[in-house]
C-alpha cells in the first residue's frame, strides 16, 4: 500500500486551523465521552473553587493531584 507522510511543519500549521479547533458536526452526544458529564462538571467546578480558596488562604501546594 501507499503511505501518506506529513512533515512536522505542515502538522504544526494544521493545529492553528479553525477546522481543527471545532468538533465534527455529525458527532453524537455521548455524556462523558463527547460531552462532559453533569457529575464531571460539578466536580470540576468544585475543584476550581477549592483551588481558589487555597490560593487566597496562602496554602498553595507545589503539586495538585486528582485522586
Amino acid at each position: 500500500g501507499t503511505r501518506i507522510i506529513y512533515d512536522r511543519k505542515f502538522l504544526m500549521e494544521c493545529r492553528n486551523s479553525p477546522l481543527a479547533k471545532t468538533p465534527p458536526s455529525d458527532l453524537p452526544d455521548i455524556p462523558g465521552v463527547t460531552s462532559p458529564n453533569v457529575e464531571e462538571l460539578k466536580i470540576e467546578n468544585n475543584h476550581v473553587q477549592n483551588c481558589d480558596e487555597k490560593v487566597s488562604a496562602g496554602e498553595e501546594e507545589q503539586f495538585d493531584m486528582d485522586i
